[in-house]
């Protein structure tokens, strides 16, 4: 079975940091670009960041530029992101996913895992 498990996430105070991890089983993962997405309640679902599989990483949020880091293990079929200097508003449910696109291509997301809430407060 293919699947997709986030771990990592916790409560934080501002300024704190947290890395996630999502760890993939059921297909080649070394094959596949990697996305991180986060959902706050009441809004729709963002791209926070990607990685494709040779490693290039591409930011899609300009508020966490600097602060947030995509990188991968293919080794541990695993994805990471590395936030650090957090901000209220990044509180969210954030989610990995994996696509079908190349480099230049962000193509569409074909596995999902359920998340892990992320919440920033003191």
């Amino acid at each position: 079975q293919v699947q997709l498990v986030e771990s990592g996430g916790g409560l934080v105070q501002p300024g704190g940091s947290l890395r996630l991890s999502c760890t993939a089983s059921g297909f080649t993962f070394s094959r596949y670009a990697m996305r991180w997405y986060r959902q706050a309640p009441g809004k729709e679902r963002e791209l926070v960041a990607r990685i494709t599989s040779a490693g290039v990483t591409t930011n899609h949020v300009d508020s966490v530029k600097g602060r947030f880091t995509i990188s991968r293990d293919n080794s541990k079929n695993t994805v990471y992101l590395q936030m650090k200097s957090l901000k209220p508003e990044d509180t969210a449910v954030y989610l990995c996913s994996a696509d079908d696109g190349g480099t230049y291509y962000l193509g569409r997301s074909v596995y999902w895992g359920q998340g892990t809430q992320v919440s920033v407060s003191s």
